[in-house]
This record gives C-alpha cells, structure tokens and sequence, in this order.
C-alpha cells in the first residue's frame, strides 16, 4: 500500500470519526451516521489495498519458486 492510499484513507476516517463525534454530542443521529459510514468506507479501501498487497506478495513468491525450479533443473 503506498502513502498516497494510505493518506487517502486517512483523510476519510478521521472526518469520520470527527463527524460521528460531532452528532454524538449535538445530538444529530444523521450525522452520526453518516461518519459511521465514512469510517466504513475508510475500513472498505483498506481491506481493498492490504488485499492487492497480498496478492502481489504471493506473485511474487510464485515467480521466485518458479525460477528456483527452473534453476535446479538447469544444473541438471
């Protein structure tokens, strides 16, 4: 994940997490909802990019078993 997903990520949560408190404390349940739901969001692009991580993660380690196999049958 790079800094401008996580900054991007960040700039929705924490407005989140201000909006919730803010309808919290005035008492506007629509407010509160809606950063609830920009939390959320936030939470959603996260997973997303820690998957794409992941999958590149294992890309690569299948590229690098491959060539260590294509390797050992080459001294052959």
């Amino acid at each position: 994940m790079g800094i401008d997903d996580k900054a991007n990520i960040a700039v929705t949560n924490h407005p989140g997490a201000a909006k919730e408190g803010a309808g919290k404390l005035t008492g506007n349940e629509q407010l509160e909802r809606e950063g609830q739901q920009d939390q959320a969001k936030a939470q959603l692009q996260d997973a997303g990019e820690k998957i794409k991580d992941a999958a590149a993660d294992v890309g690569g380690n299948l590229r690098e078993a491959a060539r260590k196999i294509k390797e050992g049958f080459s001294k052959n």
